[in-house]
């Protein structure tokens, strides 16, 4: 080849060749994001309580706080001290009566929000308790999210007299004894 025409050849090559050096990823590396932040991330659970009970059912209560720029859907709830437990809310009946029932689909925390669970409100519902649940015991949970993502969460057992609300479709005995 001749020393002129090599010229265009070897420059566009050297151009070729810089242009790469300067890349600081290469194209196979793939593209670094953010991990994407789970519901049980935004969620923080605080001031929570559950009734004592010598047998029967009992009820667990705090404050739920969805830190996060999403809404929050919890949909599910287990506990050691409840082989059946679930997401409650008190609504009146056609009678005027406040009675408690599962709440559809679970309990939605809005983003940067609060969802209060308390006596004769929104509640967690522990049904059929393993062992009696004695002041000053601690009860375990894990919450479930739409995501599939769980929070864990602790809440001390309180001597606690109200809580005496009817349950859709028959007499729900709150009193613990």
């Amino acid at each position: 080849m001749h020393a002129r025409a090599a010229l265009p050849v070897l420059t566009v090559v050297c151009a070729l060749a810089l242009a790469g050096c300067g890349s600081s990823t290469s194209p196979d590396a793939p593209a670094t994001t953010s991990p994407a932040r789970t519901a049980a991330e935004s969620i923080t659970v605080e001031d929570a309580w559950v009734k004592a009970a010598e047998s029967g059912m009992s009820a667990a209560f705090g404050q739920i706080q969805n830190t996060g720029d999403a809404d929050v859907s919890v949909v599910a709830v287990e506990s050691p001290a409840s082989p059946m437990v679930q997401l409650h809310e008190t609504v009146e009946n056609e009678n005027g009566e406040m009675v408690m029932r599962e709440k559809e689909g679970g309990f939605t925390i809005p983003a940067g929000g609060e969802l209060t669970l308390e006596p004769g409100g929104s509640h967690i519902m522990l049904m059929d308790l393993v062992e009696p649940v004695v002041a000053g015991d601690e009860v375990t949970f894990t919450l479930t999210f739409s995501d599939d993502s769980t929070l864990d969460f602790t809440a001390p057992a309180k001597d606690y007299s109200g809580a005496d609300e009817n349950y859709v479709g028959g007499a729900m005995d709150m009193s613990g004894n």
